[in-house]
């Protein structure tokens, strides 16, 4: 069931071109021995770059936006500023002084509220530069990128009056998307879909198609497994996989700050890379979850929760999932679509190991801490937790991995568009 209709934007050869490309030559594009990288340590930008990073996560955590997307979008602007700032320079003070004052201009403009913090980090920042000419041209180029970036991305409707328009589901017929319990609250983030992509030509670029139709035997399959592992009485879900359902619940940013921390923190790149690095992660899981979002509305598919309590066969009225369903639709997963475009993007620029086994805590699991030392571990964990937690069914996930992917091929592919 398709419940709106999209035009598809005109497809740029070129751009289909680089979507060939392997993940093997994108990893030697954008890897450890690709553009932007110098061997050796390099404790100053290894330290400028890891503090910025703390700076931008303390920033966007004040600025307390209600939907993912517009946090990352604030990540995005403001690092690919940087990334422009700095350039290809290989003298410290010019990528210093272009780093910081970039960083500043953009998330000044974005956070207003946290100008005195701010200035004060770039006060700081740049006091541990000499003054000179290459001071002075950095951060006139900070300012440049940064101004430029704005003003590009103004008005790209992923604040969040833009991404929570209201929507009425348009109809109740079986498969179609209704409020959920407990709350029963309205669809949230209706407009996302809608939101200008960094690098995608339209949010409906890589349309996943509609879902298993209710008849089918992968939806009859998918439906019988989140009931039976993802009901919060479940008899046969066991505590690893509860454990691993919990941890995973929120948001995937708050776990993939961790990861970009951790590889900030044990490789030894210039702030050019760095920036680019952090730059690309976001640009592109901002697509990929503008992608979903489009894909989400488009087809409007209930919820497991929904369908159990309504099924025709065998309905369970009072069946409760593990983990409060999101309030939005079903099709496809937004985890999975995230944690897809996050491992193409950590494999192109890290390798599909971490330099290190990096170690994650989430806000939903207090005392957990679960260790990885690849990206596919994560992205499997994410799907099975998703069925486990009883939000998605197991088709919706893989659906959600796959868009992901797509989207993670055509921008990595892309990232000079972006002057990265």
């Amino acid at each position: 069931m398709k419940i709106r209709s999209r035009a598809l934007g005109g497809l740029v050869v070129t751009a289909l071109a680089l979507l060939a490309l392997a993940p093997a030559a994108l990893a030697q594009r954008y890897g450890e021995h690709g553009h932007g990288h110098q061997s050796g340590s390099d404790p100053v930008a290894h330290d400028v770059g890891l503090s910025w990073f703390d700076t931008t996560q303390q920033t966007v955590a004040a600025a307390a936006y209600p939907e993912a997307v517009s946090g990352s979008d604030a990540w995005s602007i403001s690092w690919i500023a940087a990334a422009r700032a700095v350039g290809g320079s290989s003298d410290p003070d010019y990528a210093t002084a272009a780093f910081a004052q970039a960083l500043h201009d953009a998330l000044v403009q974005l956070v207003p509220s946290q100008a005195p913090a701010l200035d004060a980090k770039l006060a700081a920042t740049l006091a541990a530069v000499p003054a000179g000419p290459a001071r002075e041209g950095g951060i006139a180029a900070g300012k440049t990128q940064a101004a430029l970036v704005l003003a590009q991305r103004q008005n790209d409707g992923l604040d969040t009056a833009s991404v929570d328009v209201p929507w009425t589901p348009p109809s109740s017929d079986p498969g179609v998307w209704q409020p959920t319990p407990p709350n029963y609250g309205p669809a949230t983030r209706a407009g996302q879909g809608d939101g200008t992509p960094f690098l995608l030509e339209s949010g409906d670029q890589f349309d996943p198609g509609p879902p298993p139709s209710l008849g089918s035997k992968t939806y009859r399959r998918d439906l019988a497994e989140v009931r039976a592992y993802g009901a919060a009485d479940s008899s046969v879900r066991t505590p690893e996989q509860t454990e691993i359902a919990q941890f995973w619940f929120p948001g995937l940013g708050v776990h993939f700050n961790q990861v970009l921390r951790a590889v900030l923190d044990d490789t030894d790149h210039s702030l050019a890379w760095q920036a680019r690095f952090v730059a690309a992660f976001h640009a592109v899981t901002t697509d990929a979850q503008i992608a979903v979002y489009n894909a989400k509305y488009e087809y409007a598919f209930w919820r497991p929760v929904t369908a159990i309590r309504n099924d025709s066969v065998d309905p369970d009225p009072s069946w409760t999932p593990l983990d409060a369903t999101p309030t939005y639709p079903e099709w496809v997963s937004g985890h999975g679509g995230y944690v897809a475009a996050a491992q193409a993007v950590l494999a192109a620029f890290v390798g599909p190991h971490a330099p290190a086994p990096i170690a994650l805590t989430s806000p939903s699991a207090p005392g957990v801490v679960r260790t990885y030392d690849d990206w596919k571990t994560i992205t499997d964990e994410v799907v099975d937790a998703r069925v486990w937690e009883g939000v998605h069914y197991r088709f919706s996930d893989e659906a959600g991995v796959k868009l992901g992917k797509q989207v993670a091929r055509w921008d990595l592919g892309r990232l000079d568009v972006l002057g990265l």
